[in-house]
């Protein structure tokens, strides 16, 4: 089959590699026919390397048809149509009980100290080939992929596999009080569903972003928005009665706009050998905190930032002093997908498409394409915000 495969820092190729096959009972396989490049994706094209070699399959948010399912697969068969989760996980352990599907305590990947194991996110949580190609082993398909219908397009689910819920998850997790100003950094794919979902919770929203077609699709749903190069923590508070926004949502992370120095780490991280780069990453503080530090200065005292963005350094510096001063609520963690499925289902399959998840899409391009546009994502170009690969 056909595959997209990492070869190095800003270097990702189709190739032709070997077909998945089943290989425990509660496997399946899939044929892809939706799959996109996730934010996160970017941070394996530009500093993630340390942890991936050559060949792996790259991806994590795909939905297809069920060509095949192990004996112990019994609610699906062949032809149904499956969104996949991008986390991997039992559905039955002591954190799957507890709606931390991301942390399932059967599919960790201790030594590596991380989480539940990811379709195509690096050595780190398991090197799982992911779903950039065009068919996909899925295990525990016991539990993981949601069946939906046939009657609507792809792009009605496919954001259920993470960035929605991913987005539902910060918002959820900000807690912002009935009626409250919610602030969200970032208007990539999950701050833009962020942004809406606070909205549908009757919050009052506000966007922050550098790149001017972001901040358009933002207002096209109601969104408030600001210019996050011209914007500062002062006017932010000033728009909310002088005290900061109720709750923020960081959807940024590690490599966000205004860091120079971490900036210029992420370089020197790439030219070091993979296990020295590693050993950096696990004890160095390399992340690019502009946004981080943004919300917890722009956040009211006693209110919560929510990190859905991506970090990576292990001693990365905090202004704690000021965030024990302010009583800052402090959330993060990778997304539960599997607890959030059956609030978001009725919402994506409403006609009214209450968040939008129809005016998300900027590029629709084949397999072939995705080099090129991993390229064009990373560097904003030609508007690009979202892109939907089909294999």
């Amino acid at each position: 089959m056909k595959a997209l495969t990492w070869q190095g820092k800003r270097s990702v190729t189709v190739e032709n590699v070997p077909d998945p096959a089943i290989q425990e009972p509660t496997d399946a396989i899939i044929r892809v026919t939706s799959t996109a490049i996730c934010g996160s994706d970017l941070h394996l094209y530009e500093v993630l390397g340390p942890y991936l070699s050559k060949g792996d399959v790259l991806g994590h948010e795909p939905m297809g048809i069920v060509e095949e399912v192990g004996s112990a697969v019994p609610h699906l068969s062949k032809g149904d149509r499956v969104v996949v989760p991008f986390n991997i996980s039992c559905g039955h352990c002591f954190m799957c009980d507890r709606g931390l599907q991301s942390q399932c305590e059967t599919t960790q990947v201790r030594e590596k100290g991380s989480g539940a194991a990811l379709f195509g996110y690096t050595a780190l949580y398991g090197s799982v080939p992911g779903g950039q190609a065009e068919f996909l082993r899925v295990p525990f398909a016991n539990y993981g992929p949601i069946k939906v219908g046939t009657e609507l397009p792809d792009e009605r689910y496919l954001f259920l596999s993470d960035i929605l819920p991913t987005a539902w998850q910060a918002v959820k997790y900000a807690e912002t009080p009935e009626g409250g100003t919610l602030a969200v950094f970032g208007l990539g794919p999950v701050g833009q569903f962020a942004t809406r979902i606070g909205k549908h919770f009757g919050l009052r929203v506000i966007g922050i972003d550098p790149v001017p077609e972001r901040r358009a699709m933002a207002e096209r749903h109601g969104i408030e928005t600001m210019d996050y190069g011209k914007t500062t923590a002062d006017e932010i508070r000033e728009t909310t009665g002088g005290r900061g926004a109720d709750a923020m949502v960081d959807a940024v992370g590690m490599e966000a706009h205004g860091s120079p120095v971490a900036a210029f780490a992420h370089q020197a991280l790439g030219l070091l050998p993979d296990k020295l780069a590693q050993k950096a990453m696990e004890t160095a503080g390399v992340d690019r905190l502009a946004a981080l530090h943004a919300s917890l200065d722009t956040v009211r005292r006693g209110g919560t930032v929510s990190l859905s963005g991506v970090y990576g350094g292990q001693a990365s510096p905090m202004p704690l002093l000021s965030m024990f001063d302010k009583q800052i609520q402090l959330r993060m963690g990778q997304c539960n997908v599997r607890n959030w499925t059956d609030q978001l289902l009725p919402l994506v399959e409403d006609d009214a498409d209450p968040l939008g998840v129809m005016d998300l899409t900027t590029h629709r391009v084949g397999l072939g394409e995705a080099p090129a546009m991993y390229e064009k994502f990373q560097k904003k170009e030609d508007g690009c915000i979202k892109v939907v690969l089909l294999p």
